[in-house]
Formats: C-alpha cells, structure tokens, sequence
C-alpha cells in the first residue's frame, strides 16, 4: 500500500508538473494581452526580448519589401530596383532599432498591425483607435520552444500578425520573434 501511494504521488507530481508546462505560454500569452490592452508598458517590457525581437521583424519586413519591389514591374526594370534592394535593409534596420518598443509592442498587440518603420507615418486615424478594432486570436505551439498567437483584425481576414514566443528556461517565455503573415504571400 504505501509503495502504491508513493508512485500515486509521483504520478501526479509529474502529471502537475507537465500541465504546468505546457501552459506557461498560455498563460506569458494571456499577461501580454492583458498589460497591453491596460497600457501597461512596464509589464510589456519585461514580456519582451527586444534585440531578438527587433531582428526578427528586420527579416520580415526586409522579406516583405523585397517581395513588394519584385511585384513592381517599374522596380524590376530599372536598375533602382537593385539598389533599392541594397540600400532598403540598411534603412529598414535603424528604422526598426528605432521604433520598437513597449508602446509600439503594444500598439501591435492591440491592432494585430506589424509597426510601420516609415518614421513620417501620422499617429493612427481617430477611427482607428486600437480599441476599436475587432481582434481574433488564436493560440497553439510551433514548435517545442516557440507558442504563436495569431493576431487576426476581423475587418482584414487575410493579413495576420503573429507574434512568437520563445522559451527562456522551464516556465519563463518572451516574445521574440513575429511572423507577418499575408494570404498572398502564403
């Protein structure tokens, strides 16, 4: 009986320990939903590592502006096109350094809209007002150490922003990363 009850106590210590695990993204997820939508940039920032985060979103939207110039015939047959390509990722680089922070993370998280890194870009339409906006989210694992929520503006089904989370021990996640995601990129 009581070797019984130790392997009972073991079981369960582990079943509790593989719960535990298993939602500690869902959980890091829902604290960064929450701090942005309250405003609250301290928290947001402690929920972010921002150097993985800057040059995840340096590849994206590097990747993003290479596929729009190649769409564009008068691009593709000039020969500004190619030097826009060289010059574009430096630009884009210091744009990014410069303008991701808490505020700009927030403002993600409550638009499901990847930053525009166009420093003249106006502050957002009255009419557009992150509150305002209808969000869908959806949750799920991408890999081991990666868990994604999936920022979908209902308004706009085919663009989705999803912003990845990194594993950074047992039970502690960051976001690190996003994924821009368009159906005609897809």
């Amino acid at each position: 009986m009581k070797k019984s009850l130790i392997v009972g106590l073991a079981a369960g210590a582990v079943g509790l320990f593989a719960i535990a695990w298993a939602a500690a993204p869902v959980l890091t997820a829902q604290a960064l939903v929450r701090a942005a939508k309250a405003g609250d940039e301290r928290k947001v920032e402690a929920m972010v590592d921002f150097p993985a985060l800057r040059e995840s979103l340096k590849a994206e939207l590097n990747a993003e502006l290479a596929a729009r110039m190649s769409r564009d015939p008068r691009l593709a047959d000039s020969g500004l096109g190619g030097l826009g390509m060289m010059l574009a990722p430096m630009i884009l680089s210091g744009a990014v350094d410069a303008v991701v922070t808490p505020q700009v993370v927030t403002r993600m998280v409550t638009t499901a809209e990847a930053p525009d890194p166009n420093p003249r870009a106006g502050p957002e339409p009255e009419g557009e007002k992150a509150g305002s906006k209808d969000i869908h989210q959806s949750w799920g694992y991408r890999g081991f150490n990666q868990f994604a929520v999936t920022l979908t503006e209902r308004s706009r089904p085919d663009e989705h922003l999803a912003l990845i989370l990194e594993r950074r021990g047992l039970f502690d996640w960051k976001l690190a990363a996003v994924d821009l995601q368009t159906e005609a990129g897809a």
